[in-house]
């Protein structure tokens, strides 16, 4: 599924219009943008967690030459699967 299936299937679920489905759609996902974006942990009970988590600076190899390279600092999402979708993709 990707996000034009997403905005389709909650407008038929939702009985809102294609346009009012994508402004919900959007938002939701700006919104969550915004709050990892800040250092915010997102929590939604039963579907599961969103959270930064930083990496820190370290010292990697290439794998051609064995060479020592710097991997600079990054900050990446994770998502915690809650138990509520890990009981319903087990189902299935």
């Amino acid at each position: 599924m990707n996000k034009t299936d997403l905005i389709a299937k909650t407008a038929a679920v939702s009985e809102l219009s294609r346009k009012e489905a994508e402004l919900a759609v959007n938002t939701v996902l700006n919104v969550l943008t915004e709050a990892l974006a800040e250092g915010d942990k997102v929590q939604l009970v039963g579907f599961g967690s969103f959270e930064v988590k930083e990496r820190p600076a370290r010292v990697g190899r290439n794998p051609r030459t064995l060479e020592p390279v710097e991997i600079a600092a990054s900050r990446s999402v994770v998502f915690h699967a809650g138990k509520a979708l890990k009981d319903a993709v087990a189902e299935k």
